[in-house]
This record gives structure tokens, sequence and C-alpha cells, in this order.
């Protein structure tokens, strides 16, 4: 689960990181109020959509020489301008694809003097088992880009987790940086304090971009991105209420409903499969066959036949599918079951497109007797490769 950038250095603030004052609004007409309550003479007003890139990005309805997402004002009168031009319009970025987001709030912030910007992400570093602080002297760049240009300005620094951020782990990340004075003081207690966060909330990724000295010598967190391990929201109330809906794609939404891995994809033919490793492989054959996936869709191990009728109507929600595809390998799922939840699906929302089903497993049988028997348009195939061809050739 993702929260807005106000949101994230909200929980950040509250582990006592050092964030600037800043006002969340959704219409312009909350905008002077909002900026007059922070210090000035210089205010940000940055859209809050769940993508990266938005000071680059273009607002669709207002040209392509419109300023981007994230602009600056030299005065309260200029904010609540800023603000008008950019709630209400479509805000397109490197991340959101040409079809971009709609901006539905700002966050007016207080203006920093700048000196330097860095970069400074947590995650969990799989390949050691354990929270990493990953950090460059390159703030404010794709860090992806940076990782790919010059890889020596990223430096990795596991934590362990029986210590947490210890004064040595504190001092290499300082060093990495080149940080001194003010800025290496404010170290000893930021570095902590986003461990803190990571960890007693179950974050998944905690990134700033960027982590700036100012001009005045000390750190503050001038961006802010979370995002939660969703397995571990049943132990986080208050990070649940910070979800915003209207930021996710509504078939997403109402996969999470059904406890269904759920993702939308820009492709055509619709997936419904049973095991990720599984899933990833359908997807992959039919790129291999020169089409796209319209999802990534993965029923798991034990769903029931109304589990698997809600992930049918799920996919033959989405207007761009013109295909579908069921690859079932039967293991704990029984094709049986898989049979029964397809075929009730389709008898009550119809089948407007080519259907191609692939059983294989326990109760296959029985799975293919109750598919040959219902009446539909159900295309059989006998395995993956033949089943990719077959809805490749269709649609």
């Amino acid at each position: 689960m993702n929260i807005h950038e106000y949101q994230a250095k909200q929980v950040l603030k509250g582990f006592g990181a050092p964030v600037a004052s800043g006002v969340a609004i959704t219409s312009a007409s909350e905008a002077e109020a909002a900026a007059k309550q922070l210090p000035g003479p210089l205010y940000v007003v940055k859209s809050q959509i769940h993508a990266g890139g938005r000071g680059k990005g273009k607002f669709m309805e207002l040209g392509p020489d419109a300023k981007g997402g994230v602009r600056l004002a030299k005065s309260v009168e200029e904010a609540v301008a800023h603000a008008t031009e950019m709630l209400g319009n479509t805000l397109v970025t490197a991340q959101t694809g040409e079809a971009g987001k709609q901006v539905n709030r700002l966050y007016i912030e207080d203006g920093a003097d700048i000196a330097r910007e860095l970069y400074c992400s947590l995650l969990v570093d799989r390949s050691v088992g354990r929270v990493a602080f990953v950090v460059s002297t390159e703030g404010g760049m794709d860090i992806e880009a940076v990782a790919h240009d010059t890889p020596e300005k990223i430096h990795t620094i596991a934590i362990d987790p029986e210590t947490g951020v210890t004064d040595a782990d504190v001092a290499g990340i300082s060093d990495a940086y080149g940080l001194d004075g003010a800025a290496r003081e404010d170290a000893k207690s930021l570095f902590p304090a986003l461990y803190k966060a990571f960890t007693d909330k179950d974050m998944a990724l905690l990134e700033v971009n960027p982590l700036i000295v100012m001009t005045d010598g000390h750190l503050r967190v001038l961006d802010a991105k979370v995002s939660f391990d969703g397995n571990a929201l049943f132990r986080h109330d208050d990070m649940k209420a910070l979800r915003d809906e209207t930021e996710e794609d509504a078939k997403e939404i109402e996969a999470s409903a059904w406890d269904l891995a759920y993702v939308a994809l820009d492709g055509n033919i619709g997936c419904m499969v049973n095991g990720a490793g599984l899933a990833m492989a359908t997807m992959d054959i039919i790129k291999l066959y020169g089409k796209e996936p319209a999802n990534f869709c993965d029923v798991g191990g034990g769903a029931s036949k109304e589990k698997v009728a809600a992930a049918f109507k799920i996919i033959t929600a989405d207007p761009a599918v013109q295909g579908i595809l069921v690859n079932i390998f039967g293991g704990i799922m029984r094709c049986d079951v898989i049979a029964e939840g397809v075929v009730a699906a389709v008898k009550e929302v119809g089948l407007k497109v080519p259907l191609v089903v692939r059983l294989e497993g326990t109760n296959v049988d029985l799975g293919k007797k109750i598919l040959n028997e219902s009446g539909l348009a159900i295309t059989a195939a006998d395995d993956l490769d033949d089943a990719a061809q077959k809805i490749v050739a269709a649609v």
C-alpha cells in the first residue's frame, strides 16, 4: 500500500525526522489560507499522486509549455494561482503512463534553502536478509540512471536487526555522503529514526529523494515516498486509514477484497493462473507469441468457486481485454473447482471475448468435463504452449 508524500512526512515526523511545515488541500479555495499558515516567503506547491517524476511531469490539459507538478511560489498569490491551475487536471509523468493521473490534492509546503541534495532509501536487501540503507550523493536524480551510469556513487549499508542502527552505521552513512558539522550531528538522530519508522510500521520501501543539506548546515527530508507490506497491514490500522483508493485501480481494489493477487497491466489478454511463477511464465509466453498480458492474476492454491468467479469477473470488466487465458496446474487447487468458477462467472457476466482454458493436475478430467458440458464457447488447450498460441490467434 502506498501513501501520499504529505502523509509519509507526517509519519516520519512522528519518529523525529526533520520535515518542513506544510498543509494539504483538496480545493483551490483552501490554498490562500494554507499558504498563510506557513512562514514563507518561498512556498512549494506539490501535486499529490502515487507516482514519481512529478516535477518533470506535464499537465495534459495545459499544453507542453505548462509548468510541472511541483512548483515554486514566491508569494501567497502565486501559490493560489498554481493551485488553481493544478487541481483537477491530469498530470502525466514517466511513471503514470500516457493516461496520467488526475490531481485531486496538493501539498503546500514551506520552501527551503538547499546547499546539497542527497539520496536515501531503506528497503529489505534479500541478498543479506536485512534492512539496508541505500545512499548516494546524487540526490534528486533518477536513482536507476545513477545505478546504471555511475554505480560507484551508490552505497549500501545493511543493518543488523539485533543492534539496530549503531554509531558505526551512522558514521558509515555520513562518510558516504561526506557530511560534516551540523549535518553530521543531525545524522545521529535522523538515520536511527528512519530505521525505526521502517521497522515499526512494516514498510516495504522508505525513500527520501532528496534528503537535503540546507544552507544552515542542517538535514531535512524534502521529499518522502513510503509503501507498506500489505501482509502486515492488519497490525497497523493507523496506516490503513491513510489509504487513498482514488489513486488505485478499481480492479485491484476489488481483487484485494477477495484476497486475489492482481496487478493491472497495459496489454489485451487477460490471465487467470494459480501460482505466481506460473503466472509469470504465462505472461512471458503470451509476449513470446506477440501479444501483451492485460493483468497478473494469481488466484492462489486454495481458491473457492466464488473466488475464481470473482477473479474472472474482474478480468472481464477491463475494457482492454480482448481475450482470456485460464492456465491452471492443479496441485492443492482442484481443476473442477476452477472449471465451476469459470462457468458460473461466464453465465453471470456473459462471454464477449475468446476464452482459452488449459487445465492440468488434480481432478483434471472432471474439470474438462464440466467445461465441455457447459455449452459455453470455451476453447480447450493441451498445454501452455498450445494455450498461448490459441489465445493469441483468437485475439
